[in-house]
């Protein structure tokens, strides 16, 4: 065979390559129609209305799709991606802006499928490549609850404002096409009850390992990766590892300090701050004691990977004097004389994986911002960490982090000044 008929026979295969793929996204796009309107109300039991309204607390629907000061369930709220902002759709049951027109089947395939009741595909923002495991029955009392105990509003849903081509369904189409398969959750027989029940609730509507999993440059999960942590997208807050012993794995916590950080945002072994806090505030502290146990359960026997301190830059590094000096006069009432704390109020800071992490940024976003555990039941009036961004200069928090993260025990590298800069920065108003 000469050169110039390998040449065709490859470009021949090229281009049927090229067309294969052209044909199996445009298949995505627009394989799937609209799902006819429906006319009539959907009866629901009380119970079912019931049910559905607490499993739309474990999926935090409306930590989405209702805006600071907006009506619930009206959508409106900006979902901020490195593509551009996806903005929450209205899911009370308005015919005219919101979900009263859809079938309990077009709710259905938007949470399996990802695409909306005319047949458009929605953006993974909606974390439907989670929730997707979500069972029909979970999915039918949802939408019971949206529809027969949500006020309807009427109100136009906000554009999304997205770059080009992320704009696009015929890009969406392709992501789609590269990264997501409609599941279906399927029990391992070899695990107990509780077991398959916290898998089905973290790997689904609870959607854990949106933020807990590291992703890809377009916004995909890494296979292999889930819950090994993740930078969340342009809050500059770090969702630490499930599954890193000097993280967050809980494997040898108790299940009921699991349980009581999940219920309450505090155990003895931590405080929930930052997006987990809100969470805990708006989700996690309203599950059943039987559904807190199996998730507990199920993220205690995640396989543990070891992840090394942060280094520090040099092994004969002189003592930090002037942060030592700073801690006893801003942060010693609270936390200690030796960073011990104090039981049910302020977090201990020795030995405290927050603290010596090797990503600094949530402590780093603690003390310039401040923060507060949840308001819950089992903690009704939580502590705070006041915001000391007014109080302190950036060398001064950067001196006092290198304290305390090489005290007590801890030895974890030192933060600088230019690790401080780009969050005092981001925390300016204009």
């Amino acid at each position: 065979m000469n050169a110039k008929r390998i040449a065709l026979v490859v470009a021949a295969g090229a281009m049927a390559t090229l067309l294969l793929a052209a044909g199996v996204v445009l298949r995505e796009l627009h394989g799937h129609g609209a799902i006819a309107p429906i006319e009539t109300s959907w009866s629901a039991s009380s119970e079912q209305v019931t049910r559905g309204e607490y499993l739309a607390r474990i999926g935090n629907c409306a930590g989405c799709h209702t805006a600071r000061g907006g009506e619930p369930y009206a959508g409106g709220n900006a979902v901020n991606t490195p593509f551009g902002a996806v903005y929450a759709s209205n899911l009370t049951p308005d015919k005219a802006t919101g979900i009263g027109a859809w079938s309990a089947d077009a709710f259905y395939r938007a949470m399996h499928e990802g695409r909306s009741r005319d047949g458009h595909l929605l953006y993974p923002a909606f974390p439907y490549p989670n929730i997707s495991l979500t069972s029909r029955e979970d999915a039918d009392a949802i939408y019971a609850f949206l529809m027969n105990r949500i006020a309807p509003v009427k109100r136009e849903n906000t554009a999304h404002t997205l770059h080009f081509p992320y704009n696009t369904q015929l890009a969406l189409a392709a992501w789609r096409v590269l990264y997501f398969t409609p599941e279906t959750f399927a029990p391992n027989a070899s695990q107990p009850a509780a077991w398959n029940r916290g898998a089905y609730l973290v790997q689904g509507l609870a959607h854990c390992g949106a933020c807990h999993s590291a992703r890809n440059a377009l916004g995909a999960t890494i296979a292999g990766h889930a819950y090994d942590g993740a930078m969340m997208p342009l809050n500059d807050w770090y969702a630490p590892s499930l599954t890193a012993r000097n993280e967050a794995s809980v494997a040898d916590w108790d299940l009921a300090q699991i349980s009581a950080w999940l219920k309450h945002g505090i155990s003895e072994r931590g405080a929930a701050l930052g997006p987990m806090a809100e969470v805990v505030y708006q989700s996690t502290q309203y599950l059943r004691d039987d559904d807190a146990t199996a998730m507990v359960t199920y993220l205690k026997v995640l396989p543990v990977s070891e992840t090394s301190l942060a280094p520090r830059a040099s092994t004969d590094r002189k003592p930090e004097t002037q942060g030592e000096r700073l801690y006893g006069e801003h942060c010693k009432n609270c936390h200690g004389d030796r960073g011990e704390g104090k039981s049910g109020a302020f977090p201990a800071l020795a030995g405290n994986r927050a603290v010596t992490m090797v990503n600094a940024n949530n402590l780093i976003q603690v003390v310039l911002a401040g923060g507060f555990a949840p308001a819950t039941t089992g903690n009704p009036r939580p502590h705070g960490m006041p915001p000391y961004y007014h109080v302190l200069s950036d060398a001064e928090i950067a001196k006092i982090l290198t304290f305390i993260r090489a005290s007590w025990g801890n030895d974890a590298a030192a933060v600088t000044e230019l690790d401080m800069a780009k969050f005092r920065n981001a925390l300016r108003t204009p």
